[in-house]
Formats: structure tokens, C-alpha cells, sequence
């Protein structure tokens, strides 16, 4: 028993590389998460003291546990055999199937990642493109919401920069939740896009498991009071304005409503405007072109960041303007559901979209454009300051930030000429040749409004 024995040096290294692995997944391993788990439940736990809205359970699970209780969701599981059935294959081959939607959809939310990391490079790129306005009252409402309740943000997507803002001004409230589309689904971005808590959806998939699985999800994180953002429109408008929203996360949340449920949905209208559209030049190609795929080139994009960071450096950068949130009155679901018995998400994503319009924030540059807009493209400083004067009417509540609307139109001619878009000649104010589609751009917020700038009931009428 205790005789010397040979081996040759390939086998002990093995045996000894199998033992090492043994002792650190028995004992090492366990210890090191156990460490880790604790520092971050630590951590969880001073978050929620500063939270408004602490970060819900379901939040935390391990992606893995939450992808099993999904796919193994009666209804999810109603639907695999429903698939079997319709396309003649072996359930457990449709059931993979559920299985790697659910892998797909759910998001591996980390505290680290979303609290230590974006929400800080979230406050920096928003100050350091833009100077960002938001009306404190319109936050202040958002305190009146039961604890318990599920917030979903609705938005207007004007741009790439509302994902940041929305992050950054909701920092204090709660953890976002948003609905990605299918361009984020790329590395590194897509790691990073999970880590934050949103999940992934196929716009244009008609499958109906897949359907099935995505539906289920969002009910789910609304039942467990997850905030969610949302953005209707589906993609970034092409013409300025607040488009026709779509209703396939709000028919989620409509047939997953308990109305017996303690727990209410709030929905939160969000409008947001800027005085720069980072992607404007690409968003008025696509306009031009008919289609919405923008050719985007990475080699432009870092281009642009070189060139913001080199005026950086040398203090020549003076901004892109300025970036507003404004927010619209709430709406909560089960008091629309009691007041509309029989309405469905197409009636209540018209009254979100309505309102979302109706908050329009109106800034310099939107406003400058459409006045020279309205004037066909050329004025006079005393045309412009009429022009734009009509155009305010009972927007002029809505001023981001309230201001004599000459000092605004002003501001905004300033920009507009820095960039090029419109020149001065003897006293008469003209848009650049080939920058009238830009103009109509950024009036598009403005001329919106101000066709449709009376308040909106529960019931959709003005």
C-alpha cells in the first residue's frame, strides 16, 4: 500500500490538473461566488435606498432560471404543441425551438454594468453633446405612482441619443427595461445591450411561436412590475413628426391584464426633442429614398466622434443645442379599461401617441424651421418673429425652457446658419439651396403641434 509507483510525467500532470479542477469547483469556485453574490446583494441593497422604484426580483434572476421558467410558461408550452400540430414535426423539436427564442428574447441584467457603468456614460455623452432640459414637474408625477404598479415609459424615437437620455433621467427612479430591435444584435454591443436589462425583438417575425414566446415575456415583466420603455413608432422618425404607433408590446400588456390584480399599469407618455439630430443626414436619405435601410458607415461614424473630441480638446465644441424630455399625463390601465370597457391597444396606443404629441417639447431649432417653413423659405426678421409667434399659440406652455419666443427663434437662426442651412442677405433670412428637406425636418415637431395642441382625455378626444 504505501510502495513507491512510477508514473511517467504526462500522467501526473493530469492527475494533478484533475485534482486542482476538483478542489476549486468543490471549494474554490463555490466560495469565491458565494463572496461575489454577497458583495452584490450588498449592493442591490443600497441601490434600492436610493431607488424610488427598487429593482425588482425578477430583474435578478440568473438569465438562465428565467429563460427556463419562460419556455416551461404553460402558455409557452400551449404553443410548442400548437406549433408540433401546425408544422407536423416532434414537439421536442418545437420545443427547441421556444427554447432558443427564449434564449434570444431574455436579457442577463447586471446592477454592475447599468448602475456603474451606463448610467455614468450615459450622463457624460448627454451633457457633452447637448445641454438637457427637463421640466422637474413633469418628474414630480411620477412620485405618485404605487410602489407596486408597473411603469411603461411610451416614446417618440427621434434618435440613437433618446436610449441615453431616457437611461440617464430615469437613473433615480428605477432600472429601464427597453425593446430592442434586431440592429443591436451584433458584437460587442449585443453583450452590453443585455447587460442593461433590455431584450430583443423581431419587428417584421411572423411566426406564431415565436409571437407566443415574446408576448409571454412581456407580460411577465410587466406582472412582476419591471418598468419597461417603449418606443411605438418602431423606428426613428424620417420626417420630424410623432408617427402612427404600432401596437404589438401593447396588445402583450392588454391580454395579459388581470383586472383583479393589485397591481396596476402605468403608462407614461415621453416626448422628446433636439435641437441636433445626430443621424439626421441619414434619416433624410432613407426619407429620400423611400426605405428605411440606412447606410451607415462605421469609418463616417468614428470620423464624427474624432472630430467632436479634437474640438473637444482645443475648446472649440459649443454643443449640438439643446436635448428636451417632457412628459405627458399618465396614463393607468385600469382606469382606462373601467372607463373603455371595450377598447383594445389600437384605441389606447392612439390615446398614448396623442399625448406623446401633445407634450411636444418645442425647442430653438425646430422652431426656426418652421417659421421659415411656413414662410416658404425666406423672411424677414419681423416675418419670422410673427410667423413663429402663430405657430406657438397655446404651445408656448411647452417651451423647453420657457422664454420670450424672439430670444428662441433667434437661437435657433443662429444654429441653423452655423451649420449652413441658411444664410442672411440683406436682411432677409433664406434656406440654403438643397437644405429645404432638412428644414422640413426639424419643423415637423413644430408644425405638428401646432395643429394638434389641445389636451387629450382618457378617451382620446381633444
Amino acid at each position: 500500500m504505501f510502495q513507491s509507483v512510477e508514473l511517467p510525467v504526462w500522467a501526473l500532470t493530469l492527475i494533478v490538473g484533475f485534482a486542482a479542477v476538483t478542489f476549486a469547483s468543490h471549494f474554490l469556485f463555490p466560495s469565491v461566488r458565494w463572496f461575489f453574490r454577497k458583495r452584490a446583494e450588498r449592493a442591490v441593497a443600497r441601490l434600492n435606498e436610493r431607488l424610488k422604484r427598487p429593482i425588482e426580483p425578477f430583474k435578478l434572476m440568473k438569465r438562465q432560471d428565467q429563460v427556463i421558467r419562460l419556455v416551461y410558461d404553460p402558455q409557452v408550452m400551449e404553443a410548442v404543441r400548437q406549433h408540433a400540430r401546425n408544422e407536423g414535426i416532434p414537439p421536442n423539436v418545437a420545443f427547441e425551438k421556444a427554447r432558443s427564442y427564449a434564449r434570444e428574447i431574455v436579457p442577463g441584467f447586471s446592477t454592475a454594468t447599468y448602475f456603474g457603468f451606463a448610467i455614468r456614460l450615459a450622463r457624460r455623452l448627454g451633457e457633452g453633446f447637448y445641454d438637457v432640459v427637463v421640466r422637474a414637474e413633469d418628474q414630480s408625477g411620477l412620485d405618485d405612482v404605487a410602489p407596486d404598479d408597473a411603469i411603461v415609459f411610451v416614446m417618440n424615437h427621434r434618435s440613437n441619443m433618446d436610449y441615453v437620455l431616457v437611461t440617464w433621467l430615469a437613473a433615480q427612479h428605477a432600472a429601464l427595461s427597453y425593446a430592442v430591435g434586431e440592429w443591436a444584435r451584433i458584437w460587442p454591443l449585443k453583450g452590453f445591450i443585455r447587460a442593461m436589462g433590455a431584450y430583443f425583438i423581431r419587428r417584421r417575425y411572423a411566426n406564431p411561436l415565436y409571437r407566443a414566446v415574446l408576448a409571454r415575456y412581456v407580460q411577465m415583466s410587466v406582472q412582476q412590475g419591471s418598468t419597461q420603455a417603449i418606443f411605438p413608432e418602431g423606428g426613428l422618425s424620417l420626417d420630424g413628426r410623432v408617427g402612427q404607433g404600432r401596437v404589438g408590446l401593447l396588445t402583450y400588456i392588454l391580454r395579459g391584464w388581470d383586472a383583479d390584480s393589485t397591481r396596476d399599469v402605468v403608462f407614461v407618455p415621453v416626448a422628446l426633442s433636439y435641437d441636433r439630430v445626430l443621424e439626421d443626414r441619414l434619416l433624410l436619405a432613407a426619407q429620400a429614398s423611400g426605405t428605411r435601410r440606412f447606410r451607415g458607415r462605421p469609418g463616417v461614424a468614428l470620423a464624427f466622434v474624432a472630430r467632436v473630441l479634437w474640438q473637444k480638446l482645443r475648446g472649440r465644441f459649443h454643443g449640438f443645442g439643446q436635448a428636451a424630455v417632457s412628459y405627458g399625463a399618465p396614463v393607468s390601465l385600469r382606469g382606462y379599461m373601467q372607463a373603455n370597457p371595450d377598447a383594445d391597444a389600437d384605441a389606447l396606443g392612439q390615446l398614448l401617441m396623442a399625448r406623446i404629441g401633445a407634450a411636444m417639447p418645442v425647442l430653438a431649432v425646430p422652431l426656426a424651421a418652421a417659421a421659415l417653413h411656413h414662410l416658404g423659405g425666406r423672411g424677414a426678421w419681423s416675418q419670422l418673429c410673427t410667423a413663429s409667434q402663430d405657430l406657438l399659440g397655446p404651445a408656448t406652455a411647452v417651451a423647453i425652457p420657457p422664454t420670450d419666443h424672439e430670444d428662441l427663434l433667434r437661437r435657433g437662426l443662429d444654429h441653423l446658419a452655423l451649420r449652413g442651412m441658411i444664410r442672411k442677405e440683406n436682411n432677409i433670412f433664406r434656406v440654403t439651396p438643397g437644405e429645404e428637406p432638412a428644414i422640413a425636418y426639424y419643423a415637423g415637431s413644430v408644425l405638428q403641434g401646432s395643429q394638434a395642441t389641445a389636451p387629450v382625455d382618457d378617451n382620446g378626444r381633444t
